[in-house]
């Protein structure tokens, strides 16, 4: 079975660390704890590997937040994927700080993310894995908060978090969302 597995983020080094790229270091933790690399390809950065019997094509797209559906549609064609063989890893203002929890489908909560890949593929029949990131921001400063980084206790935090979330990931591709809800979202 062949997974796409798409972290959600925005390129560049100014964006490294924030609260919006944990989609990003997700990915790439899987990425090193498998020992591939990615490659710049159409639409994002992809790598390759395999767990157990699964084939996993991990994707970061380089579309910025906001289109991440144009990478998600595209690697879904050319992999000959459906969507029940697509997860998005994505933060989440909504679950407080560190809190994972993977669903097989759902609305965008507003997640501009999540919105445009709902919007390009015409469907929320899509697993997610939402990384929380807090919420502890002021009035109409939701954009600053996202885009700012973890702070030094949460940054402590966020290597095992991260790697809880690689281990939901391995989960979801072995044994489906169901199974990996039941394990790891009561944690």
């Amino acid at each position: 079975m062949k997974y796409l597995i798409t972290g959600l983020g925005n390129i560049g080094e100014e964006y490294w660390g924030t609260r919006h790229n944990v989609g990003f270091r997700v990915v790439n933790e899987l990425a090193d704890s498998a020992d591939v690399a990615f490659r710049e390809e159409r639409y994002g950065a992809v790598a390759r590997l395999r767990v157990k019997n699964a084939e996993l094509v991990l994707l970061k797209p380089n579309t910025y937040m906001n289109l991440s559906g144009l990478a998600v549609r595209y690697w879904l064609q050319k992999e000959s994927l459906p969507v029940s063989q697509l997860l998005v890893v994505v933060d989440d203002l909504s679950i407080p700080f560190g809190s994972l929890r993977i669903k097989p489908k759902g609305s965008n909560g507003g997640h501009n993310g999540l919105k445009n890949i709902e919007e390009t593929l015409g469907t929320v029949e899509y697993a997610r894995l939402r990384f929380g990131i807090g919420n502890d921001f002021q009035q109409k400063k939701q954009i600053d908060f996202v885009l700012s980084k973890f702070t030094d206790e949460e940054g402590e935090k966020i290597p095992e978090r991260v790697k809880q979330a690689v281990e939901m990931v391995r989960s979801f591709c072995l044994a489906g969302a169901e199974e990996t809800m039941n394990q790891f979202n009561h944690k």
